[in-house]
């Protein structure tokens, strides 16, 4: 269907991938794998034609639609979010509006004879095949069904654009791409913005609707539920693996595993010749020998190893002081802005040492009841913290809260106090910024440098409760397992707000619903909540059709 044809990318002139050769067919759901920086977005980009490649090219049939959603996109903010949604039919509309333009022209005109009256005709003539070729569709009611997947409500579609964050704009492109049925859709971090469900919608509908699919994401759960095939990037090469991720890691370590073995028989074979020219050179009845071995280790080509990320963080929280039994109560909590109520007459509590995830659809609360433990909110009813509790908070726009004008270590040195300062470099270096890391300006950090330099400030003194809310947006899978294991191993609270079901599982204990203006209790782990979660929802479909 689409091929990548020997596409090769330099950056002053070294080659960050060569010759990188494949093809996408139909029904293709693809995982594009690989280290940070081997070039992941750079390949999206250019397979949307976003970005040229120093050599290669990528082809397509001539209608093919290729529909791209990078990392970081804003909309416009001149019309409200059904109205930019809706630009997903605009190449319908327009094709309609060409049509009953053309067919008025041909009413009007009385050249019958002349080429320019022919050449209406043709024109009407192809674009009708094309639009009667397209199936009838209720415009208005896919766009409504798609929203409301993503997490939108009714009353949100006459909301303009700008007043939605970051993360609820990059949902309405995905809105659009998706209502626009392309041939290829590719998705770099789609998940990050997402509650559950709607990743689950999302999952759902990239596996029973799209054509093809390529994605980059850190949400293993995500990726393995929707993938078939994965490619991965390494040393400037791929390895196309015609299995899910899971598969894969097992696939790649077996490669590896071969590649060592033979790279160790070659290396004991080159010693060995190495070792007969270093003991008879020189001897002048071993003169052709030793001339036929060093020819045979000149046309030796060296079999090479795939790297290994071995850059690791050494993540570790501070012992938690020890604070009352209960360290958050919650009794009769209603918050309401203006006539809207996010969650009323909420009751819970938190006992010290628990594990507790919220989740919920986007705007049911999660971080509204956070900002009021913080204190940042008023709100009606009682809410209180336990003797002696110690909170460390990591927002879920903490990373872009950073001074982008400050570098990596003055960062880091404008808060530490005492005996830390004298070890910012040792705390830096295990949060894999080491060597020159520590004098680049924020504004230049990927998203992943970011949160982890976000975190490093959480760390710096002890605290027993904490809480996160969203923490594994733009970390990578490796960074995301080393901070759940830090997790368990915290002895303290631990408050998670968190959408990455993967994340999640072995990790938190208990799970507090947020959604209908309540908070709902339940007594199990998160794959005990999906569970139940998934007969619930299906419940309330039966309901709204009954309605």
């Amino acid at each position: 269907m689409i091929s990548v044809d020997s596409v090769t990318v330099e950056f002053n002139g070294s080659p960050l991938f060569k010759d990188i050769t494949f093809s996408i067919n139909e029904n293709d759901r693809i995982a594009l794998m690989g280290k940070n920086g081997a070039g992941k977005s750079t390949l999206l980009k250019i397979m949307a034609g976003a970005s040229k490649p120093t050599r290669g090219k990528v082809s397509a049939p001539k209608d093919a639609v290729v529909a791209y959603l990078p990392q970081h996109l804003l909309t416009a903010d001149d019309c409200t979010v059904f109205e930019e949604t809706s630009k997903a039919f605009s190449k319908i509309l327009n094709m309609k509006n060409q049509m009953d333009d053309f067919n008025k022209q041909l009413e009007t005109r009385t050249d019958y004879e002349s080429d320019e009256y022919s050449k209406i005709i043709e024109q009407v003539s192809e674009l009708s095949e094309k639009y009667y070729s397209i199936e009838e569709v209720n415009f208005d009611a896919e766009v409504e069904k798609t929203l409301m997947g993503l997490g939108f409500v009714r009353s949100d579609f006459t909301r303009s654009t700008s007043e939605f964050s970051g993360g609820w704009r990059m949902r309405i492109e995905l809105a659009k791409i998706l209502l626009q049925k392309p041939d290829l859709i590719l998705l770099d971090e789609p998940t990050n913005h997402l509650d559950i469900e709607s990743v689950q919608w999302l999952e759902e509908f990239l596996k029973s609707s799209a054509k093809a699919v390529i994605v980059i994401s850190h949400d293993k759960a995500f990726v393995d539920n929707l993938t078939n095939r994965t490619i991965e990037i390494t040393m400037g090469k791929i390895y196309d693996y015609k299995t899910n991720y899971s598969h894969y890691l097992q696939l790649r370590k077996e490669r590896r595993e071969q590649q060592q073995k033979h790279f160790d028989d070659q290396q004991k074979e080159i010693a060995d010749i190495q070792g007969f020219i270093d003991r008879f050179k020189g001897t002048y009845s071993k003169t052709l020998q030793v001339q036929s071995r060093v020819k045979m280790l000149e046309k030796i080509e060296i079999v090479e190893v795939d790297e290994v990320d071995t850059s690791s963080l050494n993540l570790k929280f501070p012992p938690a002081p020890r604070s009352g039994s209960y360290p958050v109560i919650v009794e009769g909590l209603t918050k309401k802005y203006g006539d809207h109520v996010v969650f009323q007459d909420a009751s819970l509590t938190i006992a010290r040492g628990e594990k507790v995830a919220f989740v919920g659809k986007n705007g049911e609360g999660k971080s509204t009841l956070v900002k009021a433990i913080m204190g940042e909110i008023e709100f009606e009813g009682k809410l209180q913290l336990g003797h002696n509790s110690m909170i460390g908070y990591f927002a879920q726009n903490q990373a872009s809260l950073l001074d982008v004008d400050l570098t990596v270590f003055e960062t880091i040195d404008q808060i530490a106090q005492g005996d830390i300062r004298t070890k910012i470099k040792d705390i830096l270096g295990a949060f894999m910024f080491s060597g020159d890391d520590i004098d680049k300006k924020v504004k230049v950090l990927s998203g992943g440098e970011r949160t982890r330099l976000a975190m490093i400030k959480l760390l710096l003194q002890p605290v027993n409760l904490l809480i996160l809310d969203e923490p594994t947006n733009h970390l990578d899978i490796k960074t995301k397992e080393i901070l759940k294991d830090a997790l368990k191993a915290f002895d303290g609270t631990l408050i998670l707000v968190s959408h990455d079901r993967d994340f999640l599982v072995d990790l938190a204990e208990k799970v507090f619903e947020f959604g209908n203006k309540r908070i709902k209790e339940h007594f199990e782990d998160i794959n005990g909540f999906l569970r139940n979660k998934k007969i619930e929802n299906l419940k309330e479909i039966e309901r709204t059709k009954v309605k």
